[in-house]
């Protein structure tokens, strides 16, 4: 299939960027000697997990259905983290997973023996009360968060078969941001660390980003694990699927009411929810800043503001031609972070999964029609 066959609205998966990707992560893995596991909130395409499997060292969950998804379509080892657990889940999550963190002591206490027994490595995940991420909603570490356990709450003497360490503190951050968390994780749990066997350094590493400074993680990974005799984990999931595919949409109709309306197949609100939620503007594949031809691109629901940009107040996109009905709208980076979130709300379609391969074949993945809606309702 060609990409003008594809039926829109699609998550299209750019297999060469993806490959890009992965080949700055495995420098890193290959020179710090960290584990890389992927972090399944963030990136779960199914039609990519062999060629994740090329790379990386298994997957990082966030309960049951993550743990079963990886099982199903990953290699390596299973890491499974939850808030907290559920006793009618608990089981099985321990027989899938290669490690599994938990949230607090109590949550420890509750199930340590039940863990211990099945053999899996167990983990406690830390809050170092260190604050760096470009939105609230996203920091794993701002004030009152539920996610990990503060020094001020830290039990040692409940640390006997406790093998790891886990904390989370970034979210689409730099190595320097990484640097500063280090030493504050050093600063409050530095008595601990020696005696884990593995820490995992969380999520929100922008490894593949152009500007990432990748010599100074692997620096810091390294210098980590020489001076507490640890194995180091990262858990990227963003940085797996960074600016390696886009979300196509095609034009319905335009109207005119004070601007140029187009109305496409797709949604903010249920394709895009980040843009809504971060909030930002998505690019578009040949929007051009001095163009004459202004529009503002419209979700096909009925939710007034399912404007795509209205949320970052930067609304209007320009081109330097007219919209027509028909024409195709490329939604760049659009691959991380939305097929794990999006809904069928007001009935709409979900966009079907295509993997654009390297020797140009367009190849579905998954389509998706009413009996989607119908299942989740």
């Amino acid at each position: 299939m060609k990409i003008s066959e594809i039926k829109t609205p699609a998550y299209v998966c750019e297999e060469a960027k993806l490959r890009k990707n992965l080949e700055i992560l495995k420098r890193v893995k290959d020179e710090s000697g960290a584990k890389i596991f992927v972090a399944l909130k963030g990136f779960a395409f199914s039609g990519a997990m062999d060629l994740l499997n090329s790379y990386l060292d298994g997957a990082t969950c966030s309960g049951l259905h993550e743990a079963k998804y990886a099982a199903k379509y990953l290699k390596g080892e299973i890491c499974t983290y939850s808030p907290a657990f559920k006793d009618d889940e608990i089981d099985e999550i321990l027989t899938l997973s290669s490690d599994v963190v938990f949230n607090s002591f109590n949550q420890w206490k509750k199930y340590r023996q039940k863990a211990l027994n099945s053999g899996v490595s167990c983990g406690l995940r830390i809050n170092p009360e260190i604050s760096l991420s470009p939105c609230e909603a996203y920091n794993p570490c701002g004030e009152n968060s539920r996610l990990g356990v503060s020094l001020r709450n830290f039990e040692p003497n409940e640390l006997e078969g406790i093998s790891g360490l886990h904390f989370h503190a970034l979210c689409e951050e730099s190595a320097q941001s990484l640097q500063a968390v280090l030493a504050e994780v050093e600063k409050k749990f530095g008595k601990y660390l020696s005696q884990m066997k593995w820490i995992n350094f969380g999520g929100g590493h922008h490894i593949t980003r152009k500007d990432y400074d990748v010599d100074l993680l692997i620096e810091l990974i390294k210098k980590f694990r020489e001076k507490y005799g640890v194995s180091v984990i990262l858990e990227p999931g963003e940085a797996v699927g960074w600016e390696c595919g886009y979300l196509l949409a095609s034009v319905l109709d335009i109207v005119q009411n004070g601007r140029n309306i187009a109305i496409l197949d797709t949604s903010a609100e249920a394709h895009m929810p980040d843009t809504v939620l971060m909030p930002y503007r998505p690019a578009v594949r040949g929007e051009c800043e001095d163009g004459k031809f202004e529009y503002l691109l419209g979700g096909n629901t009925c939710l007034a503001g399912d404007i795509i940009g209205l949320a970052a107040g930067q609304s209007l996109y320009k081109f330097s031609h007219e919209l027509n009905i028909g024409d195709k709208i490329i939604f760049e980076d659009q691959i991380h972070y939305t097929i794990v979130k999006n809904t069928t709300f007001n009935g709409i379609k979900l966009p079907d999964l295509v993997l654009l391969k390297e020797n140009g074949e367009a190849k579905i993945i998954r389509k998706f029609d009413f009996d989607e809606y119908e299942r989740r309702n």
